[in-house]
């Protein structure tokens, strides 16, 4: 399956997923053997592995969030938040030798 990369989008779930809407109907067998179809307005999702699948619009739309579109994803950088130092002390909890204690 052709893969042009300015026709997909970023989205995220729990995961950062790319996705295109099927303009015109579109059937394939992923590297598994298994068969997807999808109709216009259906989506086409690739995953971090490569894995791609059909995913219906109804459940699309409702699970998925589009990140910025267009020329800003390309433009967006990732930014490293500084983590303020911790104790290594409050990370380790001391055996009392009681129990529930």
């Amino acid at each position: 399956m052709p893969s042009q990369n300015e026709d997909w989008l970023i989205y995220r779930t729990r995961f950062l997923v790319r996705a295109r809407q099927l303009a015109e109907p579109l059937s394939f067998t992923d590297f598994l053997g298994r068969r997807h179809d999808g109709k216009p307005g259906d989506y086409v999702v690739e995953f971090s592995d490569s894995m791609q699948r059909i995913v219906p619009r109804r459940i699309f739309e409702d699970v998925y969030v589009p990140m910025e579109s267009g020329k800003k994803q390309a433009a967006t950088t990732t930014r490293v938040l500084p983590v303020p130092a911790m104790d290594h002390r409050t990370m380790v909890r001391r055996n009392t030798g009681t129990f529930g204690a």
